[in-house]
């Protein structure tokens, strides 16, 4: 019950948040969406750094150590802070100077303008919108698995939830966060977002490296850090100090994975919030390394729960491996707060991906299909936060039917990744051209789906493309990699082969987009 009732309190204290930011509205669009584009250095860093790191990167990476073992760390952590701070360079810098000399919001709008198309932007949302919902899923899946396990016994012996342990049901715990996490999106808008993000990424950054030490210490049991992660280590099996368990085809595919977040919408909408672009520089720079102190210690916990001394069953559920690393060894009141920074992680990614979602059905959508001023600032607003509730519905109902953080998250990150090349091309390559552009899409959507539906839909946990070795000539072979290789090879040779054989846009247009 204490654990409970700090976890309220910390859902309180956001709600207080988004009633703050919306007292300081400025009642547009424009502030609603992108905080009127007065976003520094540090608020940036914060935000940007608070919607990467989701679910995926506590619960999922500490869930996924516990089967894998340490090569996780490999896998993602050490590519993406050099990768994810590149893509802040070479793809938010420069759309972000585009999106403020022509007024753009979404992703949507600038590919519009750029290849002379309409019809890109009737491609591109509901795949983006169904992207993000299946991102939007590690956060309330997790956040559920999470105050389940850590509430468990909080009502006993009232009667109240038996069948879950005395505990918070999973399904109440998400639904609950999801409410949250929509009554500041919905009254705080992005400056809300910006402040509830920088605030959770202080609290689950600082409470992170507080549940290490505090697990370290428990079954160390000496007092002294350095010898107690020596014992914590000693018991661990071998194998899972390497990644003998992770083949180097799969290991090494791994790699495109943080290219996803040059197409996440939600970071776009971040970029296009900073007040210069200098404001760049503090994220760029600082991105790795926060990424480093976040990651090490979910991994080293993941490794640890794999030892027969860790308290923790063997088969345990990957989503349920932290809570429970948590509510076996710290005490109720530090378990508590713990709770409260795992569940800033992971909210702090879903209210931007909320408010993105609002973001895109106005401005690409609504907006795009009745020109001029048909629509009020304030009905603007209004219909975004419709279609934010509208998600949030949609989002809990599948939540209701899940599947393992980690592998979630790498299927909605490889769907990403196929698009980047589009992204990239219409930033760099004057020969872009809207047919390629369509063609890249709708073969990255149907690569994508096959290779899904071939992985049962995302039962089959290590589901690689081909499914086994595929010659070719003499000794070279294929072999088995993550079907992101194949998603991003299919969406890059169509993008250029039909772009070099159809129409490119006006000269006009390239010299607004190339000056």
């Amino acid at each position: 019950m204490i654990q409970l009732t700090i976890i309220v309190a910390y859902l309180v204290l956001l709600l207080s948040l988004g009633l703050l930011a919306n007292r300081m509205s400025r009642g547009t669009a424009e502030d609603y969406m992108l905080a009127s584009h007065t976003i520094g250095p540090l608020l940036l860093l914060m935000s940007l750094f608070g919607t990467t790191m989701t679910a995926f990167a506590l619960v999922g990476s500490t869930g996924r150590a516990y089967t894998l073992g340490v090569g996780v760390y490999g896998l993602l952590a050490s590519a993406s802070g050099i990768v994810h701070s590149l893509c802040f360079f070479l793809i938010g810098v420069p759309l972000w100077r585009l999106g403020r000399k022509y007024g753009y919001s979404t992703q949507i709008q600038f590919f519009r303008q750029r290849l002379e198309s309409g019809a890109i932007g009737w491609l591109l949302f509901p795949i983006l919108v169904a992207l993000v919902v299946s991102y939007l899923l590690l956060g309330v899946v997790a956040a559920g698995a999470v105050v389940h396990v850590l509430t468990s016994g909080a009502f006993a012996p009232s009667g109240w939830f038996a069948g879950y342990g005395y505990g918070v049901p999973p399904w109440l715990a998400s639904a609950v966060v999801c409410l949250v996490v929509l009554a500041y999106v919905f009254f705080g808008g992005m400056r809300g977002t910006a402040w509830a993000n920088a605030f959770q990424t202080t609290v689950f950054m600082v409470l992170g490296m507080l549940t290490f030490v505090t697990i370290a210490r428990a079954l160390g049991g000496t007092g002294n850090l350095w010898q107690d992660m020596q014992i914590a280590s000693q018991d661990v099996p071998v194998e899972q100090w390497s990644r003998a368990k992770i083949s180097k085809p799969v290991y090494f595919s791994y790699l495109l994975i943080p290219l996803s977040v040059g197409m996440f919408p939600h970071v776009f909408q971040h970029w296009l919030t900073a007040r210069s672009d200098r404001a760049f520089r503090l994220p760029i720079v600082m991105h790795p390394i926060f990424i480093m102190i976040v990651w090490v210690p979910c991994v080293m916990l993941g490794v640890w729960a794999s030892g027969p001394n860790s308290g923790i069953p063997a088969g345990t559920g990957e989503n349920r491996v932290l809570a429970m690393l948590v509510q076996t060894h710290a005490g109720p009141v530090l378990g508590g707060l713990l709770a409260a920074g795992i569940l800033a992680a992971i909210m702090s990614s879903l209210d931007s991906q909320f408010l993105c979602l609002g973001t895109m059905f106005t401005e690409d959508i609504v907006v795009h299909m009745h020109r001029g001023d048909r629509y009020s600032e304030t009905q603007v607003v209004l219909m975004a936060r419709l279609f934010v509730v509208a998600m949030v519905l949609v989002t809990y109902v599948l939540s209701l039917y899940p599947r393992a953080v980690f592998d979630l998250g790498i299927w909605s990150f490889s769907g990403f990744t196929g698009l980047v090349p589009l992204v990239l091309a219409a930033i760099y390559w004057r020969r872009l051209t809207a047919a390629g552009a369509v063609a890249s899409v709708v073969a990255t959507a149907a690569t994508w789906l096959t290779l899904f539906w071939r992985a049962g839909w995302g039962k089959d946990k290590l589901y690689a493309f081909p499914e086994s070795p595929l010659p070719l000539v003499g000794d070279w072979s294929i072999p088995p990699m993550l079907p992101v290789v194949a998603i991003t090879l299919v969406s890059t040779v169509v993008l250029i082969g039909v772009s070099l054989v159809t129409r490119p846009p006006s000269e006009a247009t390239l010299r607004r987009f190339f000056d």
